[in-house]
Order: C-alpha cells, then sequence, then structure tokens
C-alpha cells in the first residue's frame, strides 16, 4: 500500500528516527507488541517547509531526508497558478454543498473575479475554507461577492522594519542575533512561542537558535 505523511517537516526528531527505522528495514512494531512484522509500502511525504532549512538546523534528519528525497515534486502555491481556482471552486461548491445539504448552482461572476484577484497566503486550504463558509452563509442560489468579500478584505498587519545602523569595523553577527532572540523573549514575557511570531519564524526554529547560543530565560 501507500503511507502518506503528511507535513512531515513538523515531526519531532524522535519520531523521525522510528520512521527512518521503518523505512530502511521494512518492520513495525505494534503498539505494545514485542515482535516486528514486515511490510511494503510506497511512502509519499508533503510538507510546505523547506527541509534542507530545517536539515542545516538541526531540526530534520539529514539520512530522513535523503531516504525521502528520491522523486520531488514541487506543487506551486495558488497564487501562481490562478487558473486552477475555478476549478477547485466548482469542486469545493459541490462538496460542501453535498455535505451541508444545500442545493447551490455555483458562484456568481463577481466573487469569481474577487477569488482570482486575491493571492492566497494559506494557499488551496484557506480557499477551502472560504468556500465552505460561503456554502454554509450563502441566502440564494448563488454564492456572491457579500459571501467572500469579508475573508478576502481581511488583511494582516505588516510586520515593522528595523533600521540597523552598520559601523565601519563591522559587527559580530551571532552577537546581533543573540541580542534580537533576548529582546523578543523580553518583549513576549519569556514566551517562546509568542517571541519565535515576533521574530517571524517557527517555534522550533526559534528554540533550536535560543539553545545553540546557550541562552536562559533570564538572560534578559
Amino acid at each position: 500500500g501507500t503511507l502518506f505523511l503528511d507535513e512531515i517537516g513538523d515531526m519531532p526528531l524522535n519520531l523521525q528516527a522510528k520512521l527512518l527505522r521503518v523505512l530502511q528495514d521494512g518492520e513495525v512494531r505494534r503498539l505494545g507488541g514485542k515482535e516486528s512484522f514486515k511490510v511494503d509500502i510506497r511512502t509519499v511525504a508533503a510538507t510546505h517547509q523547506d527541509l534542507e532549512r530545517l536539515v542545516d538546523e538541526g531540526l530534520f534528519r539529514q539520512d530522513l531526508y535523503y531516504r525521502l528525497r528520491v522523486v520531488t515534486l514541487r506543487i506551486p502555491p495558488l497564487r501562481e497558478r490562478k487558473e486552477d481556482i475555478p476549478l477547485l471552486t466548482d469542486f469545493f461548491i459541490e462538496r460542501f454543498s453535498r455535505e451541508y445539504g444545500r442545493e447551490l448552482k455555483g458562484m456568481d461572476r463577481e466573487a469569481l473575479q474577487a477569488l482570482m484577484g486575491y493571492d492566497w497566503p494559506g494557499n488551496v486550504r484557506q480557499l477551502q475554507s472560504v468556500i465552505e463558509r460561503a456554502v454554509i452563509m450563502s441566502e440564494g442560489e448563488m454564492i456572491t461577492l457579500r459571501d467572500v468579500k469579508d475573508e478576502l478584505t481581511h488583511k494582516k498587519s505588516t510586520p515593522g522594519t528595523l533600521e540597523i545602523e552598520l559601523p565601519d569595523e563591522g559587527i559580530i553577527f551571532e552577537e546581533l542575533e543573540k541580542a534580537l532572540l533576548r529582546k523578543a523573549m523580553e518583549k513576549a514575557n519569556n514566551v517562546a512561542k509568542k517571541a519565535a511570531e515576533l521574530l517571524g519564524m517557527s517555534y522550533k526554529t526559534f528554540w533550536y537558535r535560543w539553545e545553540k547560543y546557550g541562552l536562559r530565560k533570564d538572560d534578559r
């Protein structure tokens, strides 16, 4: 059969080691069991993260990365293949109409144009969510701009910019990075997850860098 591993980049390191053994040995052991048995599987993995960067940062096993990286397919983000939006929209309308017992005929031109003009930072899953909500909230036989515009006009706050004066003698980048980590932790009241968000990085990346420099929460 086929084993599909979604968001493989989020897998903890201890589970990565176990998965690697399964892929190399072709054996698994049931939870609580003592004996292993052979399996014949084809593995497909997906992720939205840059696995090479995670390998460099020590957050993803290099041996597992090369074990999985036999054939690689890059699926462009939705903003780079907007010609797919009408097809995906029709598919989701039909799917959610059945699921919620609605008899919708489709989406009007104005609403579809709004979907085509949006950048979709959340990719297909965001489109799916928008269509599902529109199917539920729509009052007529067609989904209109009114049913989707609130989702498309919502904007996240723009991250602030930081201007740094670079001295003629240069700087030690590691010291600058440590200072940013400390400042973010201070601003986040020692909540690492929030500090990571302030710096625009994942929690795992933030904590890896924090421990890399041997920092402590009272180092502020």
